[in-house]
């Protein structure tokens, strides 16, 4: 039997406050839950929502380096440069965009302040797969 689903993403952050501000500035997250100075778990924690799925940023040390390992979040082709804005004015690092072809959609990468990439994506699979098949 196949898993249902993504449970949620669980993200080392140094400072849970920051993170949590990028998060919900960015990319629109509601944050839901604060352990504040309480600790359930192997830190202190806070829990978002972005585009229905559950996010735990937990308290501690950052990425010591940096990958291309990366999560995706797809946004509307008629509201990149809003988000490139958005990642501009968050003051996040931009990664440069790997090379693209003709029909797979546009991407802006970024790490936040932990070393985590990100990649905000225009494209669906079909589309991906469709470009790909032209080639």
């Amino acid at each position: 039997m196949p898993v249902e689903g993504i449970s949620h993403i669980t993200l080392m952050v140094k400072n849970l406050d920051r993170t949590a501000n990028l998060f919900c500035s960015v990319f629109g997250a509601e944050q839901i839950y604060s352990s504040s100075d309480k600790q359930f778990s192997l830190s202190k924690e806070t829990f978002l929502i972005v585009g229905g799925i559950w996010f735990a940023l937990m308290e501690g040390p950052p990425l010591s380096e940096r990958s291309y390992n990366h999560i995706a979040f797809k946004i509307p082709v008629s509201e990149f440069e809003d988000y490139k804005c958005r990642l501009e004015a968050a003051g996040v690092e931009f990664r440069q965009d790997r090379p693209r072809i003709q029909g797979e959609g546009r991407s802006l990468y970024f790490y936040d302040f932990d070393n985590h990439l990100f990649e905000l994506h225009t494209g669906i699979i079909g589309e991906r797969l469709a470009a790909y098949d032209r080639k």
